[in-house]
């Protein structure tokens, strides 16, 4: 026997049935906790208890105050969280199509009914609402991450490529509306130049049995602006179509930075060339004269001529490193405006 302990309506105004229904539910569970509902005002009593969560009702759909369909979808209205099982005495194919297309779970003949029978279509209906519930759980999830994700994301489909859905971040930073968006293919958010590579890739996911795949392409803003961004990319079956989940991350800025650093290195790299070959030599030269001219210090009364020369030297030389000198004060200065 199930030893859950179901928690179940029976809305019934028929005595004798109830006391059936009761006796096979008994049959099957083995504490069924059983609240009975005679009539409809009865039933809306019930079920607005604040404590009234019910796993399953059975519901009669001739009652004294209220029949048929309006019975039902006011029941359904009135229970959005437990399955409900319509029992009757009178078989009508016709209604019961049109009662389980209102929400109705099953749809049973008092005539036919067993215990095992009314068991199994309570344990499937209970089942088919959890799965339910676990799948609308976990399509809530998807959509809160999707959209409250602070990177754009989309999702597209993988045959026509076109956009299935979008998040707020991808509006944002694209500069496309929902229905624009919805409207393209992923072709209309790449340069034209890039198409065929788009289409070889896109190919290569379709062949591919590899799950993630990521990598850094080239995309084009609704105003043409072109930004480097890094795609992750997972594949989903959504709403029965093969598709891919996009998460793209927009590098631009970090790639310029990057790229400003490395101009930076190279400049200092250009200055430490200057420091250490063509400011070394002009002072190499007049490291040279100075030893020199100590010497010629004995002699300048015979050679008069060398003293000229040497500070001719020492001016040329002086000026080399003037020169220098500004020539790197010059190149910081033009990098310091780049900047």
């Amino acid at each position: 026997m199930d030893r859950r302990a179901l928690k179940i309506l029976v809305i019934e105004d028929n005595p004798g049935d109830f006391v059936l229904v009761e006796d096979f539910l008994h049959d099957q569970i083995e504490t069924p906790i059983i609240q009975h509902a005679s009539n409809f005002k009865s039933a809306l009593a019930e079920l607005s208890e604040c404590d009234a969560e019910f796993d399953i009702v059975l519901l009669d759909i001739t009652l004294p105050d209220k029949a048929g369909e309006p019975l039902i979808q006011a029941i359904i209205n009135s229970c959005p969280n437990a399955p409900v099982i319509v029992l009757t005495g009178h078989a009508d194919f016709s209604f019961s199509v049109r009662s389980l297309s209102l929400g109705v779970a099953d749809y049973l003949l008092k005539d036919e009914l067993t215990s095992l029978s009314l068991y199994k279509s309570i344990i499937y209906s209970t089942e088919r609402r959890r799965q339910s519930d676990e799948l609308a759980s976990s399509q809530l999830k998807y959509s809160e991450l999707f959209q409250l994700s602070p990177l754009p994301m989309w999702v597209f489909d993988l045959t026509t490529l076109r956009f299935l859905d979008v998040n707020d971040s991808a509006l944002r930073h694209y500069g496309y509306s929902r229905d624009e968006f919805l409207g393209m293919t992923i072709l209309d958010i790449r340069p034209a130049s890039e198409t065929a590579m788009v289409n070889k890739i896109v190919q290569d996911h379709r062949n591919s049995r590899q799950f993630v795949k990521r990598g850094v392409f080239l995309h084009q803003k609704k105003s043409g602006e072109l930004i480097q961004v890094d795609i992750q990319s997972n594949s989903v079956d959504y709403q029965g179509k093969e598709a891919k989940i996009i998460l793209a991350n927009d590098i631009t800025e970090r790639l310029n930075y990057i790229n400003e650093i490395e101009t930076q290195n190279k400049t200092l790299k250009d200055i430490s060339w200057m420091q250490s070959h063509i400011i070394r030599a002009p002072l190499s030269r007049i490291m040279g004269l100075v030893p020199l001219m100590e010497d010629l210090k004995n002699r300048l009364s015979d050679y008069p001529g060398e003293m000229d020369i040497m500070l001719e030297y020492l001016m040329v030389s002086a000026l080399e490193l003037d020169q220098v000198i500004k020539d790197i004060t010059n190149k910081i200065n033009v990098d310091k405006d780049e900047e």
